[in-house]
């Protein structure tokens, strides 16, 4: 059986080879049937939805492409209860082959836990391979659903959109003169762990057998097997698709208690942004968020099982400043700016000195390999907002840290030779922290790697996906491809203008 055939969808049983796998035609075949289940739930055929959603979940290119993703992301070493991974050829292509609704069982959760910011943590559960396999497969079939029906201003946990988008959202609904000055900081009471099962299977439009299958799957802990009777575990593949269809429909129930085709509802100013489980809603005073806007929220919460949480939830004015997404929304005068927020701030340096503290005795090339990659991640987190004088206090605050750390190697000798030792100048910049890895470029200079400095990452607005966009969607192909090209360019111009879309 050739592998074009294999991809087309003909019949299993026989022996795959991993490495002849034909991906392109693979993710033709997918996306092509994603399209028309995209097509069949804007016209509300949830019979033809039903069976293209057979048809992908039982092709080849579906089951193959759900085996790639969990065999190479980040966990793709880390097992389940049963301890197996799926590292070589051989077992991919079998795993590929294993994927059968009939006679499926989903095996219990490996709960392990991992330290939140307020000292607290956090649960996740970790699924087997064929588990997290299934449930890739699954959400094949379930994404364009959820893209297609989803609110147009939430950001979390969906293709083709990010933190950035939210934080441009809440400029655009908060910067003007005339805009609302109150925000109703909204955080959901353990989300994953509380949503009911009963409305989930109820409402999610998948496979009911399957989907109550990985629900009531349980945990082990301790060698000891839990029961779960609400909520989709923090771990699963599909859990924050499960989670965001949940929470679809709060816009919806905002827009029709504060309609804005009336003139009331253009005066209250109530704006839903919404990452995940974390929102904000905006409007015009404190008596309207906490007496009409807070009942609306809880009351369609209560319907999923959830409630706000009473710790993280609050009503802030914004020339007080909200923290969201670890950034800082506040307005100065009259005029709103968005900044790193001063926990983030904090905790980005943290984790900075702890790498240098942990590393003493580590060459110094190592040290700048290992710092490069958090300090890289974290300004291109903040890139787009007001960030200039922020990234300078932190290069300064790292530069007071790598100083420490260098003198402390070299206690019986002068700071001019530890300064010439470890600080090189490159171009018209001295005081760079940098190695020499032993080459030599051909003008007879040693190739040095220095040091990511914040401070000269250029500040750059981003540009907001359009509410509607579906990337599942034929029909937004064309604006996603420009909207792709549009980001290289500006990637590559450095500090000049940027191309908006």
């Amino acid at each position: 059986m050739t592998t074009q055939e294999n991809c087309a969808g003909a019949p299993f049983g026989k022996p795959v080879n991993w490495h002849d796998i034909d991906w392109a035609k693979c993710n033709r075949d997918v996306r092509r049937l994603q399209a028309r289940i995209v097509k069949a739930t804007q016209e509300s055929r949830w019979g033809k939805v039903k069976a293209l959603q057979w048809l992908l979940t039982h092709s080849f290119s579906g089951k193959a492409l759900a085996v790639k993703r969990v065999t190479e992301n980040k966990g793709k070493n880390t097992p389940g209860v049963d301890k197996a991974t799926w590292s070589t050829p051989g077992a991919k292509s079998q795993a590929i082959l294993s994927l059968s609704q009939r006679g499926y069982q989903s095996r219990p959760l490996r709960r392990v836990y991992i330290p939140k910011s307020n000292g607290k943590k956090r649960p996740l559960g970790i699924p087997t391979m064929k588990d997290r396999a299934m449930q890739a497969l699954y959400l094949l079939a379930l994404e364009p659903i959820s893209e297609t029906k989803a609110d147009s201003n939430s950001y979390g946990f969906r293709s083709q959109r990010c933190t950035a988008d939210a934080i441009e959202h809440c400029f655009k609904a908060l910067a003007r003169r005339n805009s609302a000055q109150w925000i109703l900081e909204g955080d959901i009471q353990g989300c994953f762990d509380n949503i009911g099962h009963d409305w989930i299977l109820e409402n999610i439009p998948m496979d009911k057998s399957v989907l109550s299958k990985w629900l009531k799957a349980g945990y082990m802990e301790d060698r000891e097997l839990f029961s779960t009777d609400a909520g989709t575990p923090q771990g699963g593949i599909i859990s924050p698709t499960l989670a965001n269809m949940t929470l679809d429909g709060l816009q919806a129930a905002l827009d029709k208690a504060f309609p804005w085709s009336t003139r009331r509802g253009q005066m209250v100013k109530v704006n839903l942004v919404r990452y995940a489980d974390d929102f904000i809603i905006t409007g015009i005073s404190k008596e309207l968020l906490e007496n009409e806007v807070m009942p609306v929220v809880k009351a369609f919460l209560a319907e999923r099982g959830l409630t706000l949480s009473a710790e993280k939830t609050r009503i802030t004015h914004i020339e007080e400043g909200a923290d969201f997404l670890g950034q800082n929304i506040r307005k100065y005068d009259g005029k709103l700016l968005i900044k790193p927020s001063k926990k983030n701030v904090s905790a980005f340096l943290g984790k900075v000195r702890e790498i240098v503290k942990g590393n003493k005795q580590a060459a110094q090339i190592s040290l700048i390999r290992m710092l490069n990659p958090v300090i890289r991640g974290w300004v291109n987190y903040h890139r787009h907002i007001v960030a200039k004088d922020t990234f300078q206090r932190v290069d300064r605050e790292i530069w007071h840290c790598l100083w420490q750390w260098a003198k402390r190697r070299h206690p019986k000798k002068n700071l001019y030779w530890i300064k010439d030792k470890y600080f090189k100048k490159v171009g018209a910049r001295s005081w760079v922290f940098a190695a020499e890895t032993g080459d030599v470029k051909p003008d007879g200079k040693p190739v040095l790697v220095k040091l990511v400095y914040a401070g000269e990452v250029p500040i750059r607005r981003y540009c907001k996906i359009r509410a509607i966009a579906n990337p599942f969607d034929p029909n937004w192909k064309p604006y996603f491809d420009a909207r792709s090209k549009a980001k290289k360019w500006n990637n590559q111009r450095g500090h000049g203008k940027q191309v908006k879309l």
